[in-house]
């Protein structure tokens, strides 16, 4: 059985950090992500990251202050948040695929199989 536990969400005062975590178990992923959604507003792409010469793509709102990486011995992904914003404020999700999705798939949700429950990050000012 596959699963995507998430970790790491809190509250955090604006310039803070976090860390969270995607602990993926049942299956290794090409693929693994980040997205995340505020209340009224659609899901949006965060992150992304391959398996194999591992590269990583950001959305242009976070590029320079998060950082996605991952440890395939422990079938792991992580999001560093840093310079926190109000803005950030949203449920983030992890996603998983065993594709190796191109970089104009891993930015679509739709390309993306499995998923985390979420966890939530708040940005006070």
């Amino acid at each position: 059985q596959v699963q995507l536990v998430e970790s790491g969400g809190g509250l955090v005062q604006a310039g803070g950090s976090l860390r969270l975590s995607c602990a993926a178990s049942g299956r290794t992923f090409a693929t693994m992500g980040w997205f995340r959604q505020a209340p009224g507003k659609e899901r949006e792409f965060v992150a992304g990251v391959t398996r194999f010469v591992p590269t990583t793509y950001y959305a242009d709102s976070v590029k320079g202050r998060f950082t996605i990486s991952r440890d395939n011995a422990k079938n792991t992904v992580y999001l560093q948040m840093n310079s926190l914003k109000p803005e950030d404020t949203a449920v983030y999700s992890c996603a998983a695929t065993t594709a190796a999705l191109t970089v104009n798939q891993l930015t679509a949700a739709g390309s993306y199989v499995y998923w985390g429950q979420g966890t939530q990050v708040t940005v006070s000012s």
